[in-house]
């Protein structure tokens, strides 16, 4: 029999295609030669490498799961494992992927005209033009349908007003997905940045996801033509669909992270020596490195599992939401028990340990809160909401 990988204790290696076994691993090189030489540094300095972009698309990674246009159509298990590679690098990296694909890209494919995905996912594919997602603002969190943000006619033009708030590459973008109240319902927009009145302030001080820009966005009556508007999205599903193809990127990213932290606290604790021994040799620190790869055996299994069923178009929110909320949660417990194995150590950058750590505070919130998916799990098992 072949020997347990470590890593890889449940074997889920098999379960895989040799199509998306080479996705995994064309990434999981870009990520140790391009993104781990330079990510302590990246993420003190609080920047994302924009010198890298083109060689994300030209790996074919952004929009890589939407077909046509010049992106891949890659499969839905292969864009989780380019999600977990990614995050395995840094959650910015992950990030940055999936709101050019994911947020931006995935609803001008979904709701746009032919005219607006001939003029922008080309250009998005190869990286020519990225994107950022307009949809939180300051008072409308998780409750994004209490949005402030209006779009009025003027004529043959859109007039939009209002403020966006934690958003990924806004001043990275050269367009905004813009959802804004207009009388027909929640709309949304492309809105190139470049607008008159357009504006995006990025947010610092940030201790968690450094190597990511976020901002924020002002409108101040800007001017849009009405081809600017994305016909197919109206009210609350548009923007939410978008968050849930996010949101399954990371089920699968989240354990790229941890999958990390598991392996710098496997290998640390094999050479560490206290008391004349590794620490790896005594009970507590293997039922910790135990309980790590157990949980990562679990999430990613899980994950694969709900790739599946996406690509048997069999995917529901409720079940997006489940993984979301519980892989980001253990996810979580492994990097603060592998900050523990390392011990002082465990708090510096030469480790990926504390990096991951602050990172998945933030992905423990975004793209909806802990506890707002657990209560759309639970009105999903009980049929009675609880949100209001």
């Amino acid at each position: 029999m072949a020997e347990l990988d470590p890593y890889d204790l449940l074997d889920l290696e098999a379960l895989l295609d040799d199509e998306e076994r080479l996705v995994r691993d064309t990434v999981r090189d870009f990520v140790r030669g391009r993104v781990l030489p330079g990510i302590e540094e990246w993420f003190e300095r609080a920047v994302f490498p924009r010198e890298l972009i083109g060689e994300l698309a030209r790996l074919g990674l952004l929009g890589m799961h939407l077909h046509g246009y010049g992106c891949a159509g890659a499969g839905a298990v292969s864009y989780g494992l380019a999600c977990m590679e990614l995050e395995a690098g840094d959650s910015g990296f992950r990030s940055f992927v999936s709101v050019q694909g994911s947020l931006c890209m995935f609803p001008i494919w979904r709701f746009g005209t032919e005219e607006q995905k001939q003029e922008w996912l080309p250009r998005m594919a190869r990286g020519e033009v990225i994107g950022c997602f307009g949809l939180t603002e300051p008072d409308a969190g998780s409750d994004p349908g209490s949005m402030r943000t209006s779009a009025r006619r003027r004529g043959p033009d859109w007039v939009l007003n209002g403020t966006k708030l934690w958003i990924t590459n806004g001043s990275l973008a050269d367009l905004a997905i813009v959802w804004a109240r207009t009388e027909e319902g929640i709309r949304g927009f492309i809105v190139p940045t470049s607008s008159r009145g357009f504006s995006a302030r990025d947010i610092h001080r940030k201790l968690s996801l450094r190597a990511s820009v976020t901002s924020e966005l002002v409108l101040e009556d800007v001017v849009v033509p009405d081809s600017a508007l994305l016909p197919g999205a109206v009210g609350l599903r548009g923007p939410l669909s978008c968050l849930n193809e996010a949101r399954y990127g990371i089920v699968w990213g989240v354990m790229g992270a941890a999958r990390a932290c598991y392996q710098a606290a496997l290998e640390y604790a094999k050479t560490r020596v206290q008391f004349g021994r590794p620490i790896a040799a005594y009970q507590l620190t293997q039922r910790k490195l135990v309980e790590m790869v157990v949980r990562i055996g679990k999430g990613t299994l899980l994950a694969l599992h709900l790739g599946r069923l996406k690509e048997r178009d069999r995917l529901r929110p409720e079940q997006i939401s489940l993984g979301k909320l519980d892989n980001v949660r253990a996810a979580l417990e492994i990097a603060r028990e592998a900050r523990g194995v390392l011990g002082a150590n465990g708090i510096t950058l030469e480790y990926p340990v504390i990096r991951h750590l602050n990172n998945l505070e933030s992905v423990f919130t975004y793209e909806g809160t802990h506890e707002v998916h657990t209560l759309a799990i639970g009105e999903a098992i009980t049929g009675l909401s609880a949100f209001r």
